[in-house]
């Protein structure tokens, strides 16, 4: 240890001069609920200081794998997190851009031979120096199609994962189940990545509070009757198929801005600023989500299997 390298290091300092509360604060600010994921999140945060700090400090030390697994159902902000972890990574050092790029199978795997290859070289060149999210990973692997590429986008991002990983982080996503069989049939994925970050469900308060905040950003409100037919709304929804959390809840507050719309274009008078801005239980209460999907007439859509 020379005389330039200090003898101690105040953490609190450290962390207050990184910038990383910052990435905290807007994590908590940006997304209700998920204590787990946040706390994770904030300790992932506590190693990368500690690892420089001991940088710093002259001490031995190797760079934290920090390739990541995100598991859970569609809607529970993945995605989101993900755009958090990258600015947080550039703030300590670990990044040199702090971008992300977000794919799928479609972008990594070509549909002929030597197709492949440049496809997902192409998508890890746009990624480098920052974190590369891939979602739905495991239609990755599809053992039953022999004519399937994606094993050669597999052993690709593997040798990319562990010869680049200090500027490159991988994300892989996708339910928890799928994922596990994933890594069960691609053992050198799960060999490299350390951080396992499981995503829960939003109760029903939870996703409440959230489609106010999606309101409240657009400068929409829901009436004292509408904000009950809501929270009717969301514990009927969570029970019927296809549904996604967040993202379910953000579609039908798009299909009661429509009825609202609707609403006040069939009045024969000037409408108010207030009412331009207020949804009502009719707006919510058209949902077919109430009569179990069903239209007026009793016939089931066929047409919009996904939300009601």
């Amino acid at each position: 240890m020379d005389d330039a390298t200090p003898t101690s290091i105040d953490l609190r300092a450290e962390y207050a001069e990184s910038g990383v509360r910052e990435v905290l604060d807007e994590l908590d600010r940006e997304l209700i609920g998920l204590a787990p994921v946040k706390q994770r999140i904030r300790e992932t945060a506590a190693l990368l200081l500690v690892d420089r700090a001991r940088a710093r400090l002259g001490l031995s030390r190797e760079t934290p794998t920090l390739h990541m697994s995100f598991t859970g159902n569609p809607g529970t902000g993945k995605t989101t997190v993900a755009q958090k972890m990258a600015g947080l990574l550039h703030r300590l050092g670990y990044v040199r851009k702090g971008h992300l790029v977000s794919v799928t199978r479609d972008d990594l795997v070509g549909q002929y031979i030597g197709h492949t290859a440049p496809k997902t070289k192409e998508v890890l060149k746009k990624a480098m120096g920052g974190v590369l999210f891939i979602d739905e990973a495991y239609y990755l692997y599809k053992p039953d199609n022999e004519r399937d590429y994606g094993q050669e986008a597999i052993e690709i991002l593997l040798q990319v994962m562990e010869n680049n990983r200090d500027d490159l982080v991988v994300i892989m996503a996708g339910y928890a189940d799928r994922m596990d069989r994933f890594f069960s049939a691609n053992p050198g994925f799960r060999s490299r990545i350390a951080h396992h970050i499981d995503f829960p469900d939003y109760t029903d308060g939870e996703l409440g509070r959230i489609a106010g905040s999606m309101l409240d950003a657009q400068g929409y409100r829901l009436d004292d009757e509408a904000g009950a037919a809501m929270a009717e709304y969301i514990a009927l929804r969570r029970e019927q198929p296809h549904f996604a959390n967040a993202r379910s809840i953000r579609n039908a507050l798009d299909r009661a801005r429509l009825r609202q719309a609707n609403r006040l274009f069939s009045r024969d008078r000037p409408v108010t600023a207030a009412e331009l801005c207020t949804m009502t239980q009719a707006d919510i209460r058209a949902s077919r989500v109430f009569s179990g999907g069903l239209d007026p007439d009793g016939s089931r859509r066929k047409d919009d299997p996904h939300e009601l």
